[in-house]
């Protein structure tokens, strides 16, 4: 299935939505992530609030991207995958 430019929510049935809900949560609490979490957020304490407006901490390069350049492999195909 080719992705759509129209981001649209998933048609998830209801115990197929809850189940992903609860997936979802487990891998955002575990360790690693809240440890990114953690030094994401002290950053952006430290820099001006005006630079950081649209960006977010990426913690390959050690420095603050535009969001949509931090989601997806920075420009490389294959999304996250090959990170």
């Amino acid at each position: 299935m080719k992705s759509s430019p129209i981001k649209l929510k998933q048609k998830l049935s209801p115990l197929a939505a809850k189940k992903k809900a609860e997936r979802d949560l487990a891998a955002a609490n575990t360790s690693k992530r809240s440890t990114f979490r953690a030094e994401s957020q002290k950053k952006r304490r430290k820099k001006s609030s005006s630079f950081l407006k649209g960006k977010d901490y990426d913690h390959h390069t050690g420095s603050f991207v535009s969001s949509s350049k931090n989601r997806g492999g920075m420009g490389k195909t294959g999304g996250t995958k090959n990170e």
